[in-house]
């Protein structure tokens, strides 16, 4: 008989989260409410933001319900449908869960897509989803960088990391990627065209200031930033004058107890910078503007989009888990059906 396996919050995990965290239930196949639709799960998005949910902490969205499966974005099939605008069999992407059916309202983030435009629907989770457009929106409407700026992207490895630094290169920048090892430095170079990568592992603070210093000479214009910890820290002793920060991800930090914050703060002041906050949720509105563009640049080999896809809802824990060991190569998914 078939089921709707959900990935539930037991309880808030305190700093790096345990299998016992979470729980792995069978439930009834929902039925769509008035208006509504139910979705066939057939990937998920697994994302840093995801861990961020699960704290009981004021932030841009709730904090998941203990109880409730764990929130994520999908692309999927129209199960069953009570709203005249989408029909069974009808893929769709939305805000929905780490279960294999989700109901969703029509409106917001649930809309229509089309999966012959792409190699695999999982794009839709990627380069042309919210990661890509993320990269997209962050980089060229919040940063604006200039031809011959400097870029900085930490976390330049990652999904979010890499798209940001082939736009740039796109936009005429030199870019300099921070990442997590050699293979993935190696990796910036190699398959994303980022002018200079820089190691942050085992890197004292003195020793990663004057290697960004070197890769960036002339100071740095633009930081993307998803890290946040000792990287950002070493960062802002590299600014140029009136230097942007996009802040973007804090993922150095997501799992732990004491959130330490941005020390040597004053470096902002002196050297005239702006930090910017940024969330893509402020640009949904654009988002099939942003998605053309990209994939655009997609089908003229100037972007390249890797996804690390892992599978079965029962290994949601540890495919979610490889965001932080960075054992992930690319953006990664869960496929569930």
């Amino acid at each position: 008989m078939a089921e709707n396996r959900r990935f539930l919050l037991a309880r808030r995990p305190e700093g790096t989260p345990v299998p016992d965290d979470f729980m792995l239930v069978s439930e009834a196949i929902p039925t769509p409410p008035p208006g509504g639709i139910v979705v066939r799960n057939h990937y998920a998005s697994l994302d840093p933001a995801q861990r961020g949910w699960m704290d009981d902490v004021e932030s841009y969205m709730p904090p998941i319900p203990l109880g409730d499966p764990v929130r994520a974005t999908t692309v999927g099939v129209v199960h069953a449908s009570d709203n005249s605008d989408f029909a069974a069999g009808q893929w769709v992407m939305g805000l929905n869960a780490l279960e294999d059916y989700s109901v969703a309202m029509p409106g917001g983030f649930t809309m229509p897509i089309d999966v012959t435009a792409v190699a695999t629907p999982s794009n839709f989770l990627s380069a042309l989803g919210a990661v890509g457009l993320t990269a997209y929106f962050g980089l060229t409407e919040v940063a604006k960088p200039q031809p011959g700026e400097t870029l900085l992207v930490s976390g330049a490895a990652g999904a979010v990391g890499s798209a940001v630094g082939q736009i740039g290169r796109i936009m005429g920048c030199r870019v300099v990627g921070i990442a997590g090892g050699e293979q993935k430095c190696r990796r910036l170079i190699e398959d994303y065209g980022f002018d200079a990568a820089i190691d942050y592992k085992g890197k004292d603070h003195a020793t990663l200031v004057a290697e960004i210093a070197a890769a960036a000479p002339d100071g740095v214009n633009v930081v993307f930033e998803n890290v946040g910890g000792s990287v950002l820290e070493a960062e802002v002793f590299t600014l140029a004058h009136h230097a942007r920060i996009v802040l973007c991800g804090l993922i150095a930090e997501y799992n732990s107890p004491d959130k330490l914050g941005l020390r040597n703060l004053w470096q902002i002041l002196a050297r005239r910078a702006t930090i910017h906050g940024f969330l893509i949720a402020d640009y949904a509105h654009r988002f099939a503007e942003g998605g053309a563009q990209m994939a655009r640049w997609l089908a003229e080999g100037k972007l390249r989009a890797d996804e690390d896809v892992q599978e079965g809802l029962e290994n949601a824990y540890p495919a979610f888990m490889r965001l932080f060991s960075g054992a992930n190569t690319g953006k990664l998914v869960l496929k569930i059906a």
